[in-house]
């Protein structure tokens, strides 16, 4: 029994996860926090097939925590010990041959895979490209379920061919459902590891940035990496890939890195912390202006973690910056941390969560919270976002605090209004104003009123009657009451 803590990565090294079969289990439990869940972060599971000793898997995680490209002879159980609380969670290209048990989750997202069965839903489960997916039902049970995913690529993976180390970048695909392994080999590209540089502890962002300008990819290897200077990826087709939870600290206000407006790099599998000196971004995809069209062969986002405090002090304007059209974002968790050290409303300041600049990027799995003012802003035509978990920080000490001019509060997810063309499904946002239970958030969404902006199976929720939203999209859906913690939904909009 493998029991996954914090930073921890378990992951086979097999082209398909059935060439590693795991007699047992991989679990995640909250034992350690008295039976709740919901800070079970950053820690992962991957490319494995799982023989549950109980015949189900218990993986009860919060954010930040995949669970990619496994194999469930059984059921898998995504809550603690108790049934006490519990806010994940991704899982994407996997098969989980027996029934997928939530129970206590809040919320889910799960992406091109295959399920045997599915027993309930809590506030908002989203499903794209999943077999044995429950119908579409939303707001009872809150079951929001797309057939395919419009575009979908998986995120790389090192494995062992023979004796020697290779990393296997998936094809993209267009309208996917199911898994990428199940029929045959899977379709993509093998790199030899002598294409990669090694990052270990004590590199450097110099030595980086060297190995890049060579034409090599990045590999990262556990550890927290100190960068005086952005990383700056300029050639296509990069792949960027960390493991175990590889930390980037850009110090003296930089930005941790930066990649220009190319074709088909990957960013995968680290976390980038913010410093204590403030930096006006963390990650940003293509410069400003970017315009080039990437639709063939876009860049993808996958399981980069953002950080603003917790571990430290850390301070950033905007944390990720999407410039480059057709961007995939698979998976992040942007996060301005609520706990933990070099925590309060002006301590870790971090104004903006994740800006969309490009047109037609595509988010499966958006995890944004806490931000002093907008978590997410999109300003790019053609977005479209699958799933997207919200709270907002609870940290603001009073009403004035979050007053954006004659609205009150900040939106979670607003498209700009020059937007013509936006989409999203299932999109929830939380309020919990531990400071002063009297805020209020006139809503969760915003977004201009036109033909070509449309959100399917929308949410707010007030925690025990912390802090109270008035609507949920623009002055549309009924206010959250009292102390019941009970959604107020939008089926539609407009």
């Amino acid at each position: 029994n493998a029991q996954l803590g914090f930073y921890t990565s378990i992951s086979g090294l097999g082209l398909s996860p059935d060439d590693t079969t795991f007699n047992g289990d991989v679990t995640v439990d909250a034992g350690w926090f008295n039976g709740n869940a919901t800070q079970n972060f950053w820690r992962s599971a991957e490319n494995l097939a799982l023989n549950p000793v109980s015949g189900t898997n218990r993986w009860a995680v919060a954010q930040a925590a995949p669970f990619r490209r496994m194999h469930v002879k059984g059921g898998l159980n995504l809550a603690p010990n108790g049934y006490g609380w519990a806010s994940g969670g991704y899982i994407a290209d996997s098969r989980i041959d027996g029934t997928v048990g939530p129970y206590s989750q809040q919320q889910w997202y799960t992406r091109d895979s295959s399920v045997g069965g599915w027993t309930n839903a809590v506030w908002n489960m989203t499903f794209s490209g999943v077999e044995g997916a429950p119908a579409q039902s939303f707001p009872n049970p809150p079951y929001t379920t797309l057939t395919t995913t419009p575009v979908s690529r998986e995120k790389p993976f090192l494995y062992l061919d023979g004796n020697a180390y290779k990393v296997f970048v998936p094809a993209k695909r267009t309208n996917a459902r199911g898994t990428t392994w199940g029929n045959g080999a899977p379709q993509g590209q093998s790199l030899p590891l002598d294409q990669f540089y090694v990052v270990k502890p004590g590199a450097t962002a110099a030595t980086i940035n060297q190995a890049l300008a060579q034409g090599l990819n990045l590999l990262f290897t556990p550890g927290i990496y100190h960068v005086d200077q952005p990383i700056n990826v300029n050639r296509a087709n990069t792949v960027v890939l960390g493991l175990g939870l590889a930390t980037i600290v850009p110090d003296n206000g930089v930005t941790a890195m930066k990649v220009a407006d190319v074709d088909g790099v990957k960013l995968a599998g680290f976390l980038i912390d913010a410093g204590p000196v403030n930096s006006p971004t963390l990650l940003e995809v293509g410069p400003q202006g970017a315009a080039t069209d990437h639709s063939a062969n876009p860049t993808t986002v996958q399981d980069v973690f953002i950080r603003i405090g917790g571990a430290g002090p850390g301070k950033a304007t905007t944390s990720m910056v999407i410039n480059s059209d057709d961007t995939i974002i698979d998976h992040t968790w942007v996060w301005r941390a609520d706990h933990g050290a070099g925590v309060g409303w002006e301590t870790n300041r971090a104004d903006y969560g994740i800006r969309v600049n490009g047109d037609d990027v595509l988010a499966t799995g958006l995890f944004v919270e806490h931000f002093n003012k907008y978590d997410v802003e999109w300003y790019g035509e053609n977005g479209r976002t699958i799933f997207f978990q919200n709270e907002k920080a609870y940290d603001a000490p009073n009403q004035a605090a979050i007053q954006n001019g004659t609205i009150k509060g900040y939106a979670a997810y607003k498209v700009a209004d020059t937007v013509n063309n936006h989409e999203g499904w299932g999109l929830g946002s939380y309020c919990n104003y531990t400071s002063d239970s009297t805020i209020q958030q006139d809503h969760g969404f915003q977004a201009p009123v036109k033909p070509g902006v449309r959100f399917h199976d929308l949410l707010v929720v007030s925690l025990g009657g912390m802090g109270q939203y008035n609507h949920v999209i623009n002055s549309i859906g009924s206010p959250t009451s009292g102390t019941s913690t009970i959604p107020s939904t939008v089926t539609s909009f407009p």
